[in-house]
């Protein structure tokens, strides 16, 4: 066996302080985001001549929608204590569980889920495109980082995944089945899964209520630069870690589990901080890169909680799925995201609302104070 790879503390590890100067663009980085975006609509024209009604272009299979409270932690050292974190507060919170293909597959068709979590009344200088709005936006998906490091890499992938859609769900079902296979020697070997076997179906079969979420690519934190963790850390929550979850012959089955724990718990999740203290090994542009934790650990920074409730009906979807956006635009100058797959997003998730706005003939706006979720 190869010897675990050791990361020696220094006093040189204090966290990297913000600037400007981290990011580089990539010289054909507008050229790459037309593509991006031309590709994403392609994949809602599609899902939309089916169903006639507009969904988003990834993560558009809603499994659960919650309301809450996110707590800010009192008493956070100074290099976590930053941005909405800077002092203690309580404020309502909406999250959205989700799996990430652009068309709505039945759950046997195993694939990354996502977390997107937005925070409201939040007030402070605030990023551009989302002057005036109270919100602050982190989504979220169940690994450290991202599919590949740059857009530019990544168009290409989602161009080929965007040919699938809406193709025979037989078939998918198919080869999810054998990139679970896949995913199962390769984690034997490595440790850990692949993310494009697990993008191509390779998804391990277990409960989307025991993941720990990540925003993947880094965001500005304060005066620091830092990725965000969303954690379970209630007993009910943590004991479905890695916890099987059979779904095959059940559509839907994600959600109705999802359904089932808060019809009968509340829960609680730890947001996390891992601040950059080696902008080598730490890398703002390169998304696909894993950040050592031996060099710098997740540490808590709040905490989200909630009742029990109905996570899903046809109301809060209307009101989730149709009438709100997330993206990592929307928030404070002090969390703004960072790399060129944050750069990208910015254009891209604006164009996929416009389409969905004007398509189903609905205003997507932020929320002001806690919304009323329908039931």
């Amino acid at each position: 066996m190869n010897a675990p790879l050791i990361f020696p503390r220094k006093a040189a590890d204090a966290p990297i302080r913000f600037s400007p100067s981290v990011e580089r663009l990539d010289p054909d980085e507008a050229a790459t985001i037309k593509g991006l975006i031309a590709t994403m609509r392609y994949v809602n024209e599609r899902t939309f001549a089916d169903a006639r009604h507009a969904i988003r272009s990834v993560h558009a299979k809603t499994q659960g929608i919650l309301e809450g409270y996110l707590e800010v932690d009192a008493g956070l050292p100074i290099e976590l204590a930053q941005g909405l974190f800077a002092k203690p507060g309580r404020y309502p919170v909406v999250m959205r569980f989700s799996t990430v293909p652009g068309d709505i597959l039945d759950d046997s068709v195993s694939t990354p889920r996502g977390l997107a979590v937005k925070i409201i009344g939040v007030e402070g200088e605030r990023l551009s495109g989302s002057e005036g709005d109270v919100t602050q936006d982190f989504v979220l998906v169940n690994g450290p980082a991202f599919g590949a490091p740059t857009p530019k890499k990544f168009l290409p992938v989602i161009t080929l995944l965007s040919k699938t859609t809406n193709r025979v769900q037989r078939l998918k079902k198919l080869l999810s089945a054998v990139m679970r296979q896949v995913q199962r020697a390769i984690v034997s070997v490595t440790g850990q899964p692949n993310t494009t076997v697990a993008t191509l179906g390779g998804q391990p079969e277990t409960h989307i209520l025991g993941e720990t979420f990540y925003n993947q690519a880094p965001v500005r934190f304060g005066d620091f630069i830092a990725k965000i963790s969303v954690s379970p850390i209630s007993s009910e929550l943590a004991a479905l870690k890695g916890a099987a979850l059979n779904v095959n012959g059940i559509p839907n089955g994600i959600r109705e589990a999802v359904v089932a724990f808060f019809k009968q718990s509340g829960g609680v999740w730890e947001v996390r901080a891992q601040l950059c203290t080696d902008l080598n090994l730490m890398p703002i542009e390169n998304a696909a890169t894993v950040w050592p934790e031996q060099l710098s650990p997740y540490r808590r920074i709040g905490r989200i909680e909630v009742t029990r409730q109905n996570s899903w009906s046809e109301a809060r979807s209307s009101v989730v799925d149709d009438g709100m956006q997330f993206s990592p635009w929307h928030g404070l100058a002090a969390h703004r995201p960072l790399g060129g797959i944050m750069r990208a997003r910015k254009e891209v998730y604006a164009a996929a609302k416009r389409f969905r706005a004007a398509r189903n003939g609905r205003v997507i706006e932020e929320p002001r104070q806690k919304p009323d979720l329908g039931d």
